[in-house]
């Protein structure tokens, strides 16, 4: 029996496709209302028009948003909070960082950081940490981070965390990966067992995405598609992202990182708290925050 989920207010990044777009027609037709956040103004109108023909009628709104910037990111969470106001709603039920990327090549965002470490890690981590007060005002609130099992075997150089000096996209992907379990591994930590707000790390599986296909050379893509053949559908793996989000019986699971509604070991590296204090500071650097003592 599904959830209803009315009164209940969503926030999902990377919703106009994939994973993201799934699961906001998941929470559309269960009644939620949500905030989707994509990159393309077009195919945000026609998400946002597709699912409020869904919706019965609860509130939804699209916002556009660039998220390899932190300004836009900034900006993008004062729109989130107007947004909430508008609607007379002071609290937020749940944030899913679903906006993802993958670089073959490496680019440097215009604020001089590596695309895939400002889309895949610092953006979740700073739209996070700004709309935390909207989330800690819920009864009870999610922060789900899309993951990956890519982050087996991935380790973060902390001499070059970005990879300036040797690049390789497949290994800074990976690397990403790390970071949003490390990052939802601290932020549980800081946020302690009193918190309304719990953090989990989503593993999607092996999805039927364009991630592989955007600015890679051509047999990067051959390879890609051949690779995404076998994979599931967005809205299954959606399904997934949606109980984390939703399922009120997990609120005090120990299990961080989930697959398919079912939790998962992580690599060890994931569970190295020390690390994740370190990203954390880190993060708070390079995301131009003040470093907490």
């Amino acid at each position: 029996m599904e959830l209803e989920l009315t009164n209940k207010t969503y926030v999902i990044t990377g919703a106009t496709s994939g994973i993201g777009y799934a699961a906001a027609e998941i929470l559309a037709r269960r009644g939620a209302a949500f905030i989707g956040v994509g990159r393309d103004p077009q195919r945000c109108r026609q998400a946002e028009a597709a699912l409020r023909r869904l919706g019965p009628g609860a509130p939804i709104d699209y916002l556009v948003a660039d998220l390899s910037l932190q300004r836009e990111v900034n900006a993008l969470a004062e729109r989130i909070a107007e947004t909430l106001t508008a609607r007379a709603v002071c609290a937020l039920d749940g944030l899913v960082n679903n906006a993802g990327t993958f670089a073959y090549w490496y680019t440097l965002t215009p604020e001089g950081v590596e695309m895939q470490w400002a889309v895949n890690h610092l953006a979740p981590f700073l739209l996070t940490r700004r709309l935390l007060p909207l989330l800690a005002a819920a009864p009870l609130a999610r922060v789900v981070t899309v993951s990956s099992d890519s982050h087996v075997g991935a380790r973060i150089d902390w001499q070059d965390p970005q990879q300036r000096r040797r690049y390789n996209g497949l290994r800074a992907y990976g690397v990403t990966k790390l970071a949003n379990v490390l990052f939802t591994l601290e932020l549980n930590r800081r946020l302690g067992a009193g918190s309304p707000v719990r953090a989990f790390a989503a593993d999607p599986g092996l999805v039927k995405t364009d991630i592989g296909l955007k600015g890679t050379p051509g047999l990067v893509q051959t390879v890609w598609k051949w690779r995404r053949s076998g994979g599931i559908p967005a809205i299954e793996a959606a399904e997934g992202v949606v109980f984390l989000l939703t399922e009120p019986g997990i609120q005090d699971a120990s299990a961080l990182y989930w697959k398919h509604s079912r939790p998962r070991r992580t690599s060890k590296e994931a569970q190295d708290a020390q690390s994740a204090a370190r990203l954390w500071e880190l993060s708070e650097h390079l995301c131009g925050m003040e470093v907490a003592a």
